[in-house]
């Protein structure tokens, strides 16, 4: 059965032509809108132009020579500024005009650290104010971001883009508009001399009628204009469509995973290794201490003589069996390390090194104790395998905490060579810091020395200063 069509009434002609309008003017708004932001990018283009025509000039001043070269010094930060604030104002109208939330991936800005004397670390230099400290990390951190300069690329394509799109639909509509204000305005000014409607209607059709066209194509083009500016941003703050940080996810998920997996498994083979200690070593004596004392037992009326050199075994027997105890917990989480902190800890493995072994730390405060144990025990292990495979005489522990790393350095002046794929130890060292986002750095030429440094991010408890140099 077939269905017959709604009549369209007046009314509804007139509400349509008036949704087309108010389309057609918002989107003409949005253009120049646009436009009036684009302008940042010729601006710099032309700001660099007289940089440099006033610098090769012959005719120009010194003081216009040194006006000029401040200006190419400052331009730099002005394009890094500018793009900054084009990608903020896009990123404001990609939520306003399109829904599309795209959320700045600048790097974080670290913060600086204070020592003992009251200077102010940034990773790389000293300073005597936090200003300053703020300022350099601030610089150094906008500098070497890549999204930084993502943004002055999109400066300048927006630019074209917004010309491409925006300027025509504004300029059909400025000329249209323009030449229908400059008939009506003539025809009102000629009709007051008593002119005739009918004589100027040739001129009003010459004239006005294209001026129409040219508005009412500025109006039509303009949403589909909005629309494609619309596709162009989705494109260029995400050109893979979502899929580099689907991707990034997904490899830090794979990434925690494996670390997850290898944390399990170091803690099996941790539990496996004190149950072996337990079974072979402390249990084993407190058996035998049993059945020595059994024996005493049965001979201290026969044979006190024997007896007695019994109980000195037994004693002996209880004596070691306690220090295996003792050394088991000390493998654990040592004494030490809980209730002194990792600098003395590491201090006291420097003085029981059997390599000449300088310690120096400076923490102003007490890393979380997952982060101090698995410290501890990275150090021990560099310390064991300079002592065993390095051939070296001094070995180097420097561990600092600056811009919120915990920064471990153990250096030797062995024979160098060092590899991970030659054993398993750094292999499991780079395993243990994997669980704490950590990282390994080595450096180990041919010859000699070996330089090994552990990086962990991490924030520390108090804000007590530890700072000492000791050697062993």
């Amino acid at each position: 059965m077939a269905t017959q069509s709604m009549p369209v009434t007046g009314a509804a002609r007139a509400e349509r032509l008036r949704a087309w309008l108010r389309r057609g003017l918002e989107a003409q708004g949005r253009l120049l809108v646009l436009a009036v932001r684009a302008v940042l990018g010729p601006l710099l283009v032309l700001w660099s132009g007289l940089c440099l025509a006033v610098l090769v000039s012959e005719w120009s001043t010194p003081e216009q020579a040194f006006l000029a070269f401040v200006g190419a010094l400052l331009w730099l930060p002005g394009l890094i500024a500018a793009g900054r604030l084009t990608a903020h104002w896009t990123r404001r109208s990609a939520v306003d005009w399109y829904g599309i939330r795209v959320a700045p991936r600048y790097a974080a800005v670290p913060r600086p650290t204070v020592d003992e004397r009251g200077h102010w670390w940034t990773g790389r230099s000293y300073h005597r104010s936090r200003w300053s400290a703020d300022a350099v990390l601030y610089a150094r951190s906008v500098a070497g971001d890549v999204e930084t300069w993502r943004d002055a690329r999109r400066l300048f394509v927006n630019g074209v883009v917004v010309a491409l799109l925006a300027l025509p639909c504004l300029g059909l509509l400025g000329v249209g508009a323009g030449v229908l204000v400059v008939q009506v305005a003539q025809l009102l000014a000629d009709s007051q001399d008593g002119f005739s409607l009918l004589g100027y209607v040739p001129q009003l059709v010459k004239h006005g009628f294209p001026a129409a066209i040219a508005l009412g194509l500025g109006l039509l083009l303009a949403p589909h204009a909005v629309r494609i500016y619309g596709d162009w941003l989705r494109r260029a703050f995400d050109p893979a469509g979502g899929r580099q940080e689907k991707a990034r996810l997904t490899r830090r998920v794979e990434q925690l995973t494996a670390t997850r997996a290898d944390a399990v498994g170091t803690q099996a083979a941790e539990l496996r290794r004190i149950e072996r200690d337990l079974h072979d070593g402390a249990q084993a004596r407190l058996v035998a201490i049993g059945l020595t004392l059994g024996t005493i037992e049965h001979l201290m009326d026969t044979d006190p003589t024997a007896a007695r050199t019994l109980l000195g075994e037994a004693r002996h027997s209880s004596a070691k069996a306690l220090q295996e105890l003792r050394d088991l917990v000390r493998g654990i989480h040592p004494p030490v390390l809980a209730e002194r902190g990792l600098a003395d800890a590491v201090r006291e493995l420097a003085l029981e090194a059997p390599l000449a072994t300088e310690v120096t730390v400076s923490l102003p405060g007490r890393p979380e104790a997952p982060v101090e144990a698995a410290v501890y025990f990275c150090v021990s292990e560099l310390m064991a395998n300079a002592a065993k495979h390095s051939g070296a005489g001094q070995v180097w522990v420097d561990i600092l905490h600056r811009a919120g790393e915990l920064r471990v350095t153990v250096t030797d002046d062995g024979r160098g060579g060092a590899a991970p794929e030659r054993g398993s130890g750094l292999r499991g060292i780079q395993r243990r810091l994997g669980t704490f986002d950590g990282t390994l750095t080595l450096d180990s030429p041919s010859g000699g020395p070996t330089t090994i440094t552990l990086e962990l991010p991490c924030e520390l408890s108090s804000p007590r200063i530890s700072t000492f140099s000791a050697k062993a």
